[in-house]
């Protein structure tokens, strides 16, 4: 993976503006630490920085290529599943390549010979940029499910685009400036983020499935790729091997890497299956598997079961290593250098997040890295094939499952806020609005219907969160995490599976469980759902209280303006527990709220944030 950026301007020399680009490519100098490239033109200028994993020679970017008299430059983030494939094709068509097997070339050759119609034929997550030197023109896309980010920006004659924000803040025209959708954003919808919004003022970000043509006659957004909504003919028994087929060859795609790789193992279904496909796939290469998974200081000693995270996931990773004979490592982080991280995660984000969620999987990354260069990861599954505990408890009740606890949030923000903005009315416009775009099917039954739309608004509304976490939080050093649940082919066919069939045998994912008959230990295909682990160590809570408490102490510290100061302080001083079951998804309680408010001021005060 790695990091792009660039901009084009219809008024100002660019080839003389090489200190601009260089400091925003830089800026993203954590996504591609092995290498950086610009190229500049006097209305178009990119630049990359490189994360060597494919063809360490031949993929330099940006990168150059012509046909006829017209020259086309990429700057490429992603990687390509069906590279082979797709370069027989192109040569089969009088295509000559330069390099050894680069995917990026690849890429760029097929924009050249089929234009935004070669989106329909790639296999892989991708954010990319092309600059068409002949008709000025800029090509931006975005993967199906949206795995890497896409952010852009229009300012009169200039256009900015960036893998990540901080890119596009690193241009002098851009500003840490919220407008009202913006702050409702970050008091309202955090530690989730609605589909588009950049936060900052006139900064948006490209939809999953879209892409976007820029010239002078302005910007042109296409979507390329939606769910669609079709009878499913198939029976019980074909459905599973179907669902086994599509993530055993997704995961075998997925293989393709000339650096280390491993996977991310919690001893869930999830990470199971992928483990189990990754080290036969590996086989064949006479290669061996590495697996990590995470646990913190005395976790066990505190771990209580509840109805979000019913047992302990150490037993259950150390059964399935020993059964796919894997190398396995855990990584066992300190809950103090957990909390001291809020602030690492948040600057990774560019956003508060979702607290020691985020700070943990940082940490994680960091010794991984250490090790390997690539991972594969369970991220997707609970999304696609319905397996959250809010699926089984699914109603009419309108709103987002994953928010709970609204109305003890919302006394939570100071009476100049609720003066300025209706939080309730908020989310339910953001619910309804991506209720709108359901594909609907005709003849379901309403329990059908509602089950389509709770499915939905997890693919499109909830995974982003988890996808943009991942991410960020890998990239901040450098390892790609690769994601096969999130192969369209896995994901349009389990659309349109009914949920009496995902839901076969009166288990969460039975179709999921079904599939993987032979392929994983009983034992652990029908382990209940455990979400990602999260510390429940108590130095951890008092940690973040106290360094809370220093922040409600600080006369100037930003979050004041935004929260109720002193209904936040009688719950932090009487160590009273705000929020019964978490607040947001699955795992978010009292230390990650009072995390998540030290996020919020952290942001405010670094980034210079301003209304």
């Amino acid at each position: 993976m790695c990091g792009i950026t660039g901009w084009v301007d219809w008024k100002r020399d660019l080839s003389r503006e090489d200190d601009i680009l260089l400091k925003m490519t830089n800026s993203l100098s954590h996504r591609g630490p092995d290498a950086v490239g610009t190229w500049m033109s006097p209305r178009a200028a990119l630049g990359h920085r490189r994360l060597v994993v494919v063809d360490p020679l031949g993929g330099q970017q940006p990168m150059v290529r012509s046909r006829g008299n017209n020259k086309y430059v990429i700057t490429y983030n992603g990687e390509l599943y069906n590279t082979l494939e797709l370069r027989r094709e192109l040569e089969a068509r009088g295509h000559r390549f330069q390099t050894r097997n680069s995917d990026t070339e690849v890429l760029l050759m097929a924009y050249i010979e089929w234009g935004s119609a070669c989106l329909a034929r790639l296999n892989g997550i991708y954010a990319f940029a092309i600059w068409d030197d002949s008709d000025q023109s800029l090509f931006l896309a975005r993967d199906r499910l949206g795995v890497k980010p896409l952010f852009y920006c229009h300012q009169g004659a200039s256009f900015i685009f960036g893998s990540e924000i901080k890119a596009l803040l690193a241009h002098p025209e851009v500003f840490p400036q919220l407008d009202p959708e913006g702050l409702m954003e970050v008091l309202v919808m955090s530690p989730a983020r609605t589909p588009g919004i950049g936060i900052f003022r006139g900064i948006r970000e490209l939809r999953p499935g879209c892409c976007l043509r820029y010239d002078q006659s302005g910007i042109h957004i296409e979507r390329y790729w939606s769910l669609v909504s079709e009878p499913h003919d198939d029976d019980l028994n074909t459905t599973a091997r179907r669902v086994r087929q599509l993530l055993q060859d997704a995961v075998k795609r997925q293989l393709v890497s000339d650096v280390p790789l491993a996977t991310l193992l919690s001893g869930g279904i999830d990470s199971s299956a992928i483990t189990a496909f990754a080290v036969q796939g590996l086989e064949q290469k006479q290669l061996p598997l590495r697996t990590f998974s995470v646990d913190y200081v005395d976790n066990d000693q505190h771990f209580r079961s509840d109805a979000f995270q019913p047992d302990h996931d150490s037993p259950w990773v150390k059964r399935v290593a020993e059964y796919c004979g894997t190398e396995h490592r855990t990584i066992v982080l300190s809950n103090r250098e957990l909390a001291d991280s809020l602030m690492d995660s948040m600057r990774s984000h560019d956003l508060p997040g979702m607290a020691d969620i985020d700070s943990s999987l940082y940490l994680f990354c960091r010794e991984i890295r250490k090790l390997t260069t690539v991972c594969l990861s369970g991220e997707c599954a609970d999304e696609v094939l319905g397996g959250y505990p809010w699926f089984s408890t699914a109603n009419q009740i309108p709103g987002f499952p994953w928010f709970r606890s609204l109305q003890k949030r919302w006394e939570m923000l100071s009476c100049d806020v609720l003066a300025m903005i209706n939080p309730e009315e908020y989310l339910h416009d953001r619910w309804q609005e991506a209720c709108n775009e359901v594909p609907g099917l005709p003849g379901e039954t309403t329990e059908a219907a509602l089950m389509r739309q709770l499915t939905f608004l997890n693919i499109t509304r909830f995974m982003p969160t988890l996808l943009d976490r991942k991410d960020r939080m890998s990239m901040a050093w450098g390892l790609e995490i690769r994601v096969p649940f999130a192969d369209h082919r896995l994901v349009e066919y389990a659309w349109n599976i009914p949920w009496e069939m995902k839901r076969c045998d009166n288990i969460p994912k039975g179709i999921l469980r079904r599939a993987l008959h032979g392929v994983l230990p009983r034992d652990v295909l029908y382990r209940p759902k455990s979400p990602y682990p999260k510390t429940h160590n108590p130095i951890y809570y008092y940690r973040v209280r106290n360094k809370l408490k220093a922040v409600l102490d600080d006369p100037n510290a930003p979050i004041k303006r935004y929260f109720n100061v002193n209904t936040i302080r009688k719950v932090v001083d009487s160590g009273v527990p705000i929020f019964p079951e978490p607040w947001f998804g699955q795992l978010m309680g009292d230390a990650q709220y009072m995390a998540h408010l030290l996020q919020i001021n952290g942001w405010l005060s670094e980034y210079k944030v301003f209304i």
